[in-house]
């Protein structure tokens, strides 16, 4: 597998962008995809689904990403084959981290200034870039044994 996407969305995200939408333009880019959208459309899945403590922001990235190449045109079309990958990059996420909960992975909730003051000191970026790196990692490979299958 190729490392350069991984390695990009931690450049992104350390450049400012946040976690959903590092992942998602690291993968885009990685096959060549070009929008206007990204990283708009990720910026409310990041930090948790908007702070709320729900699902980690790499991997709302990493499902997007996926369905950029995976997902449905046209309502005639089936759902299946992205629903298997989405399904084994949960699965594999959460095996490589334990969960898919941002406030979980974190142990505080960014939503609170209590949260952002145990984020901050503790310096739970660098935790957020690993997830990132993985989430990547994780989608691109389950692409490429797609890819290499010569599945749509």
């Amino acid at each position: 597998m190729n490392d350069q996407a991984p390695k990009r969305s931690r450049e992104l995200f350390s450049s400012g962008f946040y976690c959903a939408e590092s992942v998602l333009m690291a993968i885009a880019e990685s096959r060549g995809i070009h929008s206007d959208l990204i990283p708009r459309i990720a910026t409310g899945f990041c930090s948790g689904m908007a702070r709320t403590g729900g699902q980690c922001g790499s991997v709302s990235g990493a499902i997007m990403a996926i369905s950029l190449s995976t997902g449905r045109q046209f309502p005639t079309e089936g759902v299946e084959g992205n629903y298997a990958l989405v399904r084994e990059l949960i699965k594999r996420f959460e095996e490589q981290f334990g969960t898919t909960n941002c406030r979980m992975l974190l142990g505080c909730d960014l939503d609170t200034a209590e949260g952002q003051q145990t984020f901050m000191a503790n310096n739970l970026i660098e935790r957020c870039y690993d997830y990132a790196e993985g989430a990547t990692r994780i989608a691109v490979s389950l692409l490429e044994e797609r890819d290499s299958k010569g599945e749509r």
